[in-house]
């Protein structure tokens, strides 16, 4: 195994694996320069069930893992030996669906004898925020390519993780500011959705239909912005950068409800744009609130959640508002991908991070402070 002292790659030839929910992605990278990312997703096999279930998840991985393997490596044009290293994403995640990804990792590795990263998928998805050889990301995100600005932060919003943080190193430091306590985002809105009779995933169906809704229409609470949990610049509160969304979600549940046993039709349009309104409101404005008070200039926008139009205006102009500089990469690098976790296993090897090995195992709760696991 390498060490800290020996010389690395200059430009590392990285294959990346993530498989922590419902999306089997395989990357490629050479240094920060992207060769091929490429995903298969198990989406339509959860809609009947209004969301992803474990179990499907995890097989569909194990069906999707080589056919995904051999059509990125063939549209990279490398072999496996061409391959320096392998990083794959051990956690945050589904358990069972994390397990498939590691497993493939590891069997690659003995395999092949590469060195194996063992990598955290929330800090990945700040790693894409390196990578250039598409002008697309480059341009969409704003970003120099190979290096990430100082004084950054990253807002990364999924079905899974409401988070802000600061990275100061994405090799090893980065700080949870802020999280939500209960739902996730994305969570919140396949909830709302199923409420409302939208289908899954809610987060498209309820961005599309709110365009048609008036958001003032209704007010529902943004959670966790009283005094108490705020407090002041001074004396912080409990929860001054943290969200909770499942308060939403209960009222929304009962003003359909209310509707209802009055004999009304409900108002599907403007429930979904008072409840996006909610949503996003918050989260912007906690994000903003976060950076201005630790001295963050620039935020990376993550996470599939990205892809809503309301959110990336809101937040884009509380932002612009507040003097701070917003990177949103393409979508296919926002949601969960193999070409972000090669990302971030690339930036460790150039940092003389020693590989993971083969002994560690899939974390689905890993903190977001543990980039990479030791050996």
């Amino acid at each position: 195994m390498s060490g800290p002292n020996q010389v690395q790659p200059k430009q590392p030839l990285v294959l990346g694996i993530e498989s922590s929910c419902d999306e089997t992605g395989v990357g490629i990278v050479r240094g920060t320069t992207l060769l091929t990312n490429t995903v298969s997703s198990s989406m339509d096999e959860h809609v009947r069930f209004g969301g992803v279930i474990p179990e499907i998840a995890s097989r569909a991985h194990l069906d999707a893992f080589v056919p995904t393997l051999q059509e990125s490596l063939h549209e990279a044009g490398v072999t496996l030996e061409d391959i320096d290293a392998i990083a794959v994403t051990s956690g945050p995640g589904l358990a069972g669906a994390l397990m498939v990804g590691v497993c493939a990792a590891k069997a690659l590795a003995v395999a092949t004898g590469k060195p194996l990263y063992a990598i955290n998928h929330l800090v990945a998805h700040v790693g894409v925020g390196l990578l250039d050889g598409r002008p697309d990301a480059v341009a969409a995100a704003g970003l120099g390519a190979g290096k990430l600005p100082e004084n950054l932060g990253a807002l990364l919003v999924s079905g899974g993780h409401t988070e802000i943080l600061r990275i100061r190193s994405i090799t090893d430091d980065v700080e949870l500011l802020g999280s939500t306590i209960d739902d996730a985002a994305g969570e919140a809105y396949d909830k709302v959705a199923r409420i409302l009779g939208l289908g899954y995933p809610g987060g498209p169906a309820i961005d599309k239909l709110a365009r048609q809704g008036n958001p003032k229409s209704i007010r529902f609470p943004r959670g966790l912005t009283q005094p108490k949990y705020m407090g002041t610049a001074e004396e912080k509160g409990p929860h001054r950068y943290d969200w909770s969304f499942s308060g939403l979600k209960t009222a929304v549940a009962r003003c359909v409800e209310q509707f209802e046993a009055r004999g009304e039709e409900v108002p599907v349009a403007d429930i979904a744009a008072a409840f996006q309104e909610a949503v996003v409101d918050v989260i912007s404005s906690k994000a903003v609130l976060a950076c201005k008070e630790n001295g963050i200039t620039e935020v990376l926008l993550g996470g599939g959640v990205a892809a809503n139009s309301r959110l990336r205006e809101l937040t884009g102009q509380r932002c612009a508002s507040a003097g701070i500089k917003l990177h949103v990469p393409p979508l296919d690098l926002c949601t969960d991908n193999g070409a972000m976790v090669a990302a971030l296993g690339a930036q460790l090897i150039m940092a003389g991070i020693s590989p993971s090995g083969i002994g560690f195992a899939p974390d689905s709760s890993m903190p977001v402070t543990t980039v990479s696991v030791p050996a």
